[in-house]
Order: structure tokens, then sequence, then C-alpha cells
């Protein structure tokens, strides 16, 4: 039987300058290094697309086309290059040891190479490869002139085929076009994605973060699938309308190009109009809103929490502390828990509904 072709996202993830690393340093150690990295990127990642196989120093994932929209590809990205750098800061915060294996990590970096084309799945010796020139492509893109022209060594790197079919707006996420040669393909339109500079805002980027014990309530709900999933439920404008009761529209401006800090969500209820605004964002732990309510302001944080089989979603609200803004919150809480009570029931219906449709 011939293997089907498919049409999908492909990304891969590699450790740069590891070969150099791993000839200098203890190998006993440097594998562990590997190892650790590795499983750094796999748990950022795995949420959003799928592993197709380890390569060594790299990872190749993929996701069927219409599984990910523009905005979730780049929070994983996002998320797979901060936790990279963030472990490599917390092994040399947390170790003494001189070892060059420790001494170099400052050498390793993080590239990310993502393309929308077909290929097809194909079982080898039992275990699942990916074949097609859109396949070789995406492996052709390690090798290419963007440090060189950009001056970078931590970057994402998305063909225009991707950014198409994404509907990413590369001016708003400030993408820099470039075109790199590779033989037998011919020339290859691509956009460079800032990684270096994303992780340096991360770094200063304020938190606003309501934790356990410090709201005015705390409600929790769980729905069945995974955090990934839960978050793009949660967070897209076309998702939120199917579940949120009373919602008769549901506009978005997300000033940077996409989901994140400084999106505002104008959820209409009929003539009534709740504006959310996104104050921290941290895919796919929690994010952080503020909205007006009869008259107050009231920041939430949404924080989801993998719990076996379902994701545990805990909602807290924090309202200011006038006498004004409590009395009223007093007479809107149960109202309140209610419509979010009726929230979530709706959207564990809806992702029920929704996997029997793709797994028939």
């Amino acid at each position: 039987m011939l293997a089907r072709t498919e049409r999908g996202c492909l990304v891969l993830a590699d450790i740069t300058g590891y070969t150099a690393y791993l000839t200098s340093v203890e190998l006993d150690h440097a594998q562990d290094v590997l190892a650790d990295l590795i499983g750094i990127v796999l748990a950022a990642v795995r949420p959003v697309l799928r592993l197709n196989k380890l390569e060594g120093d790299a990872a190749l994932f993929y996701a069927p086309q219409a599984t990910v929209d523009g905005p979730m590809l780049l929070d994983a990205i996002d998320r797979c290059y901060f936790n990279f750098h963030r472990r490599l800061r917390d092994i040399r915060q947390a170790t003494t040891c001189q070892c060059n294996a420790c001494v170099r990590l400052s050498s390793l970096n993080l590239k990310l190479f993502a393309h929308d084309g077909e290929f097809v799945r194909q079982r080898i010796a039992g275990r699942e490869e990916l074949a097609g020139g859109d396949v070789i492509l995406v492996h052709r893109l390690l090798k290419n002139t963007v440090a060189k022209a950009f001056n970078l060594q931590g970057y994402a790197l998305l063909t225009a085929a991707c950014v198409d079919a994404l509907a990413l707006d590369a001016a708003a996420l400030g993408l820099r076009e470039h075109t790199e040669q590779h033989e037998h393909i011919g020339q290859v339109r691509v956009f460079v994605y800032n990684l270096e500079a994303r992780w340096a805002e991360e770094q200063k980027r304020r938190r606003v973060y309501i934790a356990p014990g410090k709201g005015n309530a705390e409600w929790s709900f769980d729905v069945p699938a995974t955090p990934a999933v839960v978050w793009e439920y949660l967070t897209s404008p076309t998702k939120r309308l199917l579940f949120t009761p009373g919602i008769t529209g549901f506009d978005q401006e997300n000033p940077g190009g996409r989901r994140g800090p400084g999106t505002k969500n104008h959820c209409a209820h009929g003539q009534d109009v709740i504006v959310e605004e996104v104050l921290d964002w941290r895919p796919f732990d929690y994010f952080t809103v503020r909205f007006v309510v009869m008259g107050f302001p009231v920041e939430e944080t949404c924080e989801l929490t993998a719990a076996g089989d379902v994701t545990r979603v805990t909602l807290r609200p924090k309202i200011p502390r006038s006498k004004q803004a409590r009395e009223a919150w007093a007479k809107m809480r149960d109202m309140y828990a209610g419509l979010q009570q009726e929230a979530f029931s709706r959207l564990s219906a809806v992702i029920t509904e929704d996997n029997a449709l793709a797994n028939p």
C-alpha cells in the first residue's frame, strides 16, 4: 500500500555548537548535559507538535496542516528557547564544578527551523520516518548564512511557505526577510525570528501572577485535554466563541502581531462589551488579564496544570481594596462563578466533540 502524502508543519530544533562542545569536554558529563537539554526541548515543543525522531543533537517535529495556528507555533518556539536558556543559566548558577563540560556550557545555543510542506509517513525497521523533498529542505536549512548576515546565534528560521500557511504578519512580528540558496533546491525565501532579542525581553518582563491564596476567590475546573490544547481554546478568538456563555462577538487586537502581553480581547454580550487586556503570558502555564466589570478593574490569573488525563484550570480573580469594589464583588461573585462553571462545562463538551470528529 502506497504511503499517503500529507501536508503540514515541519520543525527541526538543533542545539548549536554541540559538536565542538562534545569534542572538547568529558564525554560522560557531556552526554548527561545533552540528554537534559534535549529533554527541555521535547517538553517545550511536544505539546504543540509531534516528535518524529531524535537526530543526535537535534529533534524533528511535525503536525498535520490545520492543527497548529501561527501564535501557538511561535509560543512553542519561544517557550523552547526560553526554557533552554533558563536551564543553562540554572546549571551555571547551581554548580561549582570546573570541568570543561560545565565551564563551556555558554558555547551552546538553540536554533529552530520551520517549514510548511508535503511529506509521507512510513515505517522503516519499526520506526516512523518522514520522507519527501520538504523534509530534506528543512534539514538543508541547518546550513545557512543567517549568523553571518545578521550576527545571530539564537534564532528561528521560518520559510515563506510556513509564514503564509500560518497567516503570520511578518512585519508586525519583526521578522526579517532573507534568502538562502541550496543546491538542487534553488532559492528559498525565509524569515528570521530573533530569539536572542526575545530572550532579552523575556528576562526584563514584569510578572503579573496571582498566586494561590492571594486572590479574592479561587475556582478550579478539569478539562479533558492537554494544557496546550486547553490553552488554545482559552486564547484563540475563534474558539472562545464556541463555549463562552452569552457571547455574541469576539474581536482581538494584537499590537505585536500575535497573542501575548498587550493583547486586547473585546468580548461582546449583546450591547455590552467587556475588554480584557493581557498583562502576563506564560504558554502553556498561565496568563493574567485585566478587565472592568461593574465599574471596577479585576485582575485574574488563569493557571493550567496537567493532572493525569485532564488539565486543571484554576482561576484567581483579584479586586481593588476599596469598599465600593468589595461591595460590588459580593453582589456578583456567585453569578460570576456560575458563568465560569457553565463556560468550562461547555468547553469540556466542545473539546470532546472536536476530538470525536478528528478521530472517528
